[in-house]
């Protein structure tokens, strides 16, 4: 009866993981370093200290799951989740533990693997500019855009976020079209 109690826990502690390292906010957190040079390592921890949490207390409510798991990514990671992903993540959480409770070894697998399967790998990297493609400087002005690439199974989805282009660099003066509905003026450099 150990083995499969065993069992059952290991299943548990690789739900917890899976969940984890599903979660886009902490795969970001990591792979920016915000936890440190530690960050891949205190995320490791993390899975741990998620895992023993949800043994030591056994009547979790789900909001004490999020506030843990939001103190969690604060401290750790210098990170606050305001994605609205951390009551999903701590709802998995809790479903998992209550299989695990129950000795449902084959719903925790189940659970498992479909969230390994979902999976996103979540990166951001930044586009080459003008400059770094041989456009002459007096021609195009320089604008930085961001691809996020996320991929899943394989596949990769490219979502690129383009920054305005300007109208006319070589004017010094305030036009309308620079100033924007809240009040903020678009300032160019000079040529």
């Amino acid at each position: 009866m150990a083995g499969a109690a065993e069992d059952v826990r290991l299943l548990f502690g690789a739900g917890v993981r899976a969940a984890l390292e599903a979660w886009p906010a902490l795969q970001i957190a990591v792979e920016n370093g915000f936890g440190g040079v530690h960050s891949q390592e205190k995320a490791e921890w993390l899975g741990g200290a998620v895992e023993d949490y949800f043994i030591a207390n056994a009547d979790l409510e789900l909001e004490e799951i999020e506030d843990f798991l939001g103190e969690l990514m604060t401290t750790e990671f210098d990170t606050v989740v305001e994605d609205g992903s951390l009551p999903q993540v701590s709802q998995q959480l809790q479903t998992m533990f209550h299989h695990f409770q129950k000795g449902d070894g084959a719903a925790l697998q189940e659970m498992t693997s479909h969230i390994n399967q979902k999976k996103c790998k979540v990166t951001a990297t930044p586009l080459k500019t003008a400059k770094e493609t041989d456009v002459a400087e007096d021609d195009v002005d320089s604008v930085e855009e961001m691809e996020v690439t996320a991929t899943n199974d394989g596949a990769t989805t490219d979502g690129v976020c383009p920054q305005s282009q300007p109208s006319d660099p070589d004017s010094q003066t305030i036009k309308e079209e620079d100033i924007v509905e809240d009040g903020w003026t678009i300032v160019r450099r000079k040529k």
